[in-house]
């Protein structure tokens, strides 16, 4: 008993170490770039030793996926669980307002993300893992527009879900991209609310 729970303590404090980590890297990879930052920075402003570091990850690439995994994954749930309130039925208005609340709209985050779009498009293998992280968000936004199908009609030039939930995603792309520019977070959101509900309705709903 006495070794599970050492065990279980280690365990405890190697998953606390790993989030420490994770939140440094963030911190440091948004003000300065990936490709810009060693091991030894994210080390001190973690207040950890290399051999910590080594301990959760084998090298800065790997903590880069980890990070934007950790942030793509919540992104996706966000818009899951508030896609999740409606029946049947799909209110468009009433859906995209509560997305539009919840989301993810962190400059710090955008900083990092578009990094990592940098590093993607260089490198097949990091194209391959952020296609991935892309496909889910879509394919909880086009499971969600298919369960509506026959109560709620998306305007026919989106074809069908799939072609709608790639125009979601490729409407957020544009207002975080101005968002990085313009580091208006209100005015970002009643943007992609507007977008979006244009997108997903004839453009008459209410807004």
């Amino acid at each position: 008993m006495a070794v599970r729970e050492t065990t279980g303590r280690v365990t405890r404090r190697r998953a606390r170490t790993r989030a420490n980590l994770l939140d440094a890297a963030f911190e440091v990879f948004a003000a300065k770039g990936f490709g810009r930052v060693s091991i030894e920075e994210v080390c001190e402003a973690a207040g950890y030793s290399r051999g910590a570091f080594y301990s959760n990850f084998d090298t800065l690439d790997e903590l880069f996926f980890a990070l934007y995994g950790q942030r793509a994954d919540l992104i996706a749930e966000q818009v899951s669980a508030a896609l999740a309130s409606d029946g049947p039925g799909l209110d468009v208005p009433d859906a995209v307002e509560r997305v539009t609340e919840v989301l993810l709209l962190d400059r710090d985050w955008l900083l990092v993300k578009t990094d990592f779009l940098v590093h993607a498009a260089r490198d097949p293998e990091v194209a391959r893992t952020l296609l991935e992280h892309r496909a889910r968000l879509r394919r909880s936004i086009a499971d969600r527009l298919a369960r509506a199908r026959g109560h709620t009609a998306l305007p026919a030039v989106l074809g069908d879900t799939e072609g709608a939930a790639h125009a979601v995603v490729a409407a957020y792309d544009g207002v975080t991209t101005q968002l990085l520019l313009d580091r208006d977070v209100a005015h970002a959101r009643v943007w992609l609310g507007r977008l979006l509900t244009a997108l997903l309705t004839d453009g008459s709903a209410r807004q």
